[in-house]
């Protein structure tokens, strides 16, 4: 390694760290120690101040701009949900239809089912407030328990929750990462998404319902700030609820499996309907009639639900501002490009190159969409020339995108404002079912290329 990447590498590193020690030693805000550790990587790895500046701007912009938006409409939804009474009665539901022992199969399962379209802000945002409702009326079930009990009995009912929206956004298209590779390639789409079922299902349950059997030990959640509004709503029907949750997972999936047919590809009304943003905005104005009634011009439920909105959204939209920050200035710096071209320098199995070129950029960028383009841009030739199953390289690009999520990854901030770990349980819990995820998917990958 010449003395420049080397100084990179140190560079990267040492911002990474001091974020870390910022967050966990100075419990300081991850909003500080993330955009600190920013302007050391950017400094140390010789660029200058402006330009770092710059970057960290852009790295912010990009996250709020696209990301942020997503977060913001699916916490009033979600604040809707919760206010109105909607979230706890779909959970009660849910609990009544599979019983205690069962909730975690179930929230894996619908989590697999809402996630395929949607991105991965998008889903969790979504369906992480029925998820918490579901935990917090299982706990009360059980209420003999004590509470650090009670806290490991609501993450094993999220955790499983997390896993099958992590394993689509890995594994399975129509959703827009795996997607994005089919068409790169030149895969066969259904065959892809066959096979990315059939190696998303156990990994799934490795990377979920089992797995948190471990992870969970020992863990405590942080209370949520639940405000007592005394609003006295009545509880709209469930079917109608059901609906509001499903509105903006229905109206993606029409928009991308749409767009599938040749003749109707970019056609307006389909891409407007795939766009989450628009999806959660449309939702948004429907769930305040349809949740509220006539109620819904009342100062206090306004109130109410815009107070607990911004009071979850400040803190998350600051966490993962900074983290885009961090990404976008160790992209700039050129680490993503200096371990894509490492990894190229060696004559390994396309499969588990694919995998390692994704893994290095996104333990560099943060982010598994940039590490599913950065991969998928230097593979054509690879796959080209080795005549490997271009449909299991598009899926061992998705397995590596999502390696072990750490502080320059917005998701990761993500989680944790909303399931209400630390950051030390963040990486035991959610970074660990990243790295599950990744490493099982990039084994059932491989065994699978000896099949078809």
């Amino acid at each position: 390694m010449i003395g420049g990447d080397l100084r990179l590498v140190i560079a990267a590193l040492s911002g990474i760290l001091l974020a870390v020690l910022m967050i966990v030693r100075g419990r300081l805000h991850p909003f500080i120690g993330l955009l600190c550790g920013a302007f050391m990587v950017g400094l140390l790895a010789g660029l200058p101040l402006p330009d770092v500046a710059k970057a960290v701007q852009k790295g912010v912009g990009d996250i709020i701009g696209g990301t942020g938006l997503v977060v913001a409409l699916g916490l009033s939804l979600g604040a809707m949900l919760h206010l109105s009474g909607a979230a706890a009665s779909l959970a009660r539901g849910a609990l009544r239809l599979t019983g205690v022992q069962a909730a975690p199969w179930a929230t894996l399962g619908i989590a697999i089912v809402i996630g395929l379209p949607l991105f991965f802000e998008t889903g969790l945002v979504l369906l992480l407030p029925i998820v918490v409702a579901a935990a917090a009326e299982m706990s009360a079930m059980t209420a003999e328990i004590d509470d650090a009990d009670r806290d490991r009995a609501k993450l094993r009912l999220i955790m499983p929750a997390l896993a099958g929206l992590g394993v689509v956004h890995a594994l399975v298209p129509p959703h827009p990462g795996p997607l994005l590779a089919v068409e790169a390639l030149g895969a066969n789409l259904g065959l892809t998404m066959l096979y990315g079922i059939v190696v998303a299902i156990p990994t799934a349950i490795v990377a979920g319902p089992l797995l948190a059997t471990f992870t969970t030990r020992g863990v405590r959640l942080a209370s949520p700030v639940v405000y007592d509004d005394g609003l006295g709503i009545a509880t709209p029907p469930r079917l109608l609820s059901l609906l509001i949750v499903l509105l903006p997972v229905l109206s993606i999936a029409t928009g991308e499996i749409g767009q599938m047919v040749p003749t109707w590809k970019g056609a307006t009304g389909l891409v407007a309907a795939s766009n989450p943003v628009l999806a959660l905005l449309v939702t948004n104005l429907l769930a305040l009639p349809l949740l509220f009634g006539r109620r819904l011009r009342e100062a206090a439920i306004q109130e109410a639900v815009w107070r607990e909105t911004m009071g979850a959204a400040g803190a998350i939209l600051l966490a993962i501002g900074a983290g885009g920050a961090l990404k976008q200035v160790l992209v700039v710096a050129g680490l993503s490009d200096l371990l894509a071209r490492t990894v190229m320098l060696y004559a390994i199995s396309p499969l588990l190159l694919g995998w390692l070129v994704a893994v290095a950029i996104r333990l560099a960028a943060g982010s598994a969409t940039v590490a599913t383009i950065t991969a998928v841009g230097i593979m054509p030739g690879v796959v080209a020339s080795s005549g490997v199953s271009p449909e299991l390289v598009v899926l061992a690009i998705g397995a590596g995108s999502v390696f072990f999520s750490h502080v320059n990854d917005p998701g990761f901030w993500l989680v944790k404002s909303y399931v209400g770990t630390s950051t030390a349980d963040t990486f035991r819990t959610w970074s660990l079912l990243e790295t599950a995820i990744s490493v099982v998917g990039l084994l059932l990958v491989i065994a699978l290329s000896y099949v078809v």
